[in-house]
């Protein structure tokens, strides 16, 4: 029987697909699964694991026996420790063998691993571990810093665990189910609300394989390079969990990111495939780097927003390739891809796609799927109802489903899912601010950033540089209003709320829209 894997065309991957044969791809069954275990103890000895480009230059590679001796060094030192089944872990690092082998090992442990931006302030920090409660926060240093503000965790700078690791066994037979809680993945949700972990189970590693093989197109022989930061969704279960599933290499970037360092690792890694923010994609050809490189990918995929047109035509002119945009949700997983490497599909400009195999996806209205070219809300059936993505958008007359903003009022900027709630506590923690309001406004290279209007009284323009800083400090170095307007007031519903749909209306008037 040939395996799902061999498909290479886009009429046959529709036509017979089966949601059990992902089943078939794995040790694991509907009683037995541990990710961990499926992601790296059985590819040991099957070459690297991980490459890994530092900011500085440096690189590394690891190969599965070393990540799946201190993934399993980390899960017995987690035993020792009292950290129980499904008691939380929080993983505060950059890429490193000692990030992955922290995950995986909470993930072997039968406990939760719970990735963490490493640039969150105290502020943006407290918010994820009051809500997800860890016994353990692992952190790359500062550790004192951190017991302070959390008491009530066991802070563990990653320097420290050495010696603890060298004394614990190489070996940890892992004993889960599907259904058992593995990764904690935070998402900032909607504008109105903070942000929230989206909850994983091992079961998960399963269904990923969609996006896995007809979003990014990963196949057997692949060099993979994912440049997100795995502490959010991309980078974590299209730039981690997928490739490593399959027995590929994660190539993950660490540090402040360059595009110039990271054309040099596509380069020296000989890259083929490569899955990034369409803002990475303008950053590079910004950046004028790969002109003088070597890097021929094979496909290219992107996510997380749409890519404008100057950057569409430098990646096709440049890799002679179409970039496949991938769309789905963190709360559904992908359901509109775009086939990289696979005969018989043509990739549109400007289109998300077409569904992906095992969903049925339409644009609905308030009476269920609109025909092709008109307006509406891209849903996909579960459970015998249309679920609403959040996104409006419209389909052709050939099946290609075309994006048409936010339903909502989250800001997606650079490829990161950013709270406006959030931005906006922290700006009304400042002594001077009386009132904000952020939205979300078109940016060239970011495709959207947040944009706050603030009401302080006395204050000149440059209270505005100031008011990044305080934020940034509080919250994360990402996620700050990138513009803020200083107003005598901000415009109010009748019912007394701030009139976000009016802020919005004026932003886009000033920008000639």
């Amino acid at each position: 029987m040939s395996s799902i894997l061999d498909v290479r065309r886009y009429p046959e991957a529709r036509e017979s697909f089966r949601w059990d044969a992902l089943w078939e791809l794995f040790d694991g069954d509907r009683t037995s699964l541990n990710l961990a275990h499926e992601c790296v103890d059985r590819h040991v000895g099957k070459g690297t694991a991980l490459r890994i480009q530092f900011a500085d230059g440096r690189r590394e590679e690891h190969d599965f026996g070393a990540l799946a001796e201190w993934s399993s060094r980390f899960a017995n030192l987690l035993e020792e420790a009292g950290v129980a089944r499904g008691d939380r872990v929080a993983i505060m690092l950059e890429p490193s063998l000692a990030f992955y082998g922290a995950v995986f090992g909470t993930v072997k442990r039968g406990a939760v691993a719970v990735p963490l931006f490493t640039l969150f302030g105290p502020e943006g920090l407290a918010l994820r571990v009051d809500d997800c409660r860890p016994r353990m926060l692992v952190v790359e240093h500062d550790a004192e810093r951190w017991r302070a503000q959390f008491p009530e965790v066991t802070v563990i700078a990653v320097d420290a665990l050495t010696d603890r690791l060298r004394a614990a066994s190489a070996r940890y037979v892992p004993a889960t189910a599907p259904d058992d809680l593995a990764l904690f993945q935070y998402t900032s949700g909607t504008t109105r609300a903070l942000p929230e972990a989206v909850r994983h189970t091992h079961r998960s590693v399963v269904t990923l394989m969609v996006a896995a093989l007809y979003g990014v197109g990963l196949r057997a022989g692949d060099r993979y390079f994912c440049p997100s930061s795995p502490a959010w969704g991309h980078g974590l279960w299209h730039g981690t969990v997928a490739p490593l599933a399959l027995g590929i290499a994660v190539g993950s970037y660490s540090g402040k990111f360059r595009p110039e360092r990271l054309v040099e690792a596509l380069h020296a890694f000989g890259i083929t495939n490569l899955a990034a923010a369409p803002t990475v994609y303008r950053m590079i050809r910004e950046s004028g780097a790969v002109d003088a490189r070597g890097f021929t990918p094979e496909k290219l995929s992107f996510t997380g927003e749409p890519m404008d047109g100057k950057t569409w035509e430098f990646v096709e002119g440049t890799f002679g390739l179409k970039p496949c945009s991938m769309y789905g949700s963190t709360e559904v997983g992908v359901i509109i891809v775009n086939y990289p490497g696979f005969e018989g599909y043509e990739v549109r400009r400007g289109a998300l796609g077409k569904p992906a195999p095992g969903w049925e996806v339409a644009v609905v209205g308030d009476e269920g799927p609109l025909p092709p070219g008109r307006l509406g809300e891209i849903a996909v059936r579960r459970r015998g109802e249309w679920f609403r993505v959040k996104d409006r958008g419209s389909v052709d007359a050939d099946g290609y489903f075309f994006h048409a903003g936010r339903s909502d009022d989250v800001i997606i900027s650079a490829g990161w899912t950013m709270s406006a709630l959030e931005i906006e506590q922290a700006l009304l923690a400042h002594p001077d601010v009386r009132e904000a309001a952020v939205i979300g406004v078109p940016d060239e290279l970011r495709g959207q950033i947040p944009k706050a209007c603030v009401v302080a009284p006395g204050k000149s323009p440059a209270f505005a540089g100031e008011l990044q800083e305080f934020v940034k400090a509080r919250l994360s170095k990402h996620e700050f209003p990138r513009a803020i307007e200083l107003v005598d007031e901000l415009p109010k519903t009748p019912a007394g709320k701030i009139d976000r749909k009016t802020l919005r209306e004026r932003a886009t008037s000033r920008d000639g829209g």
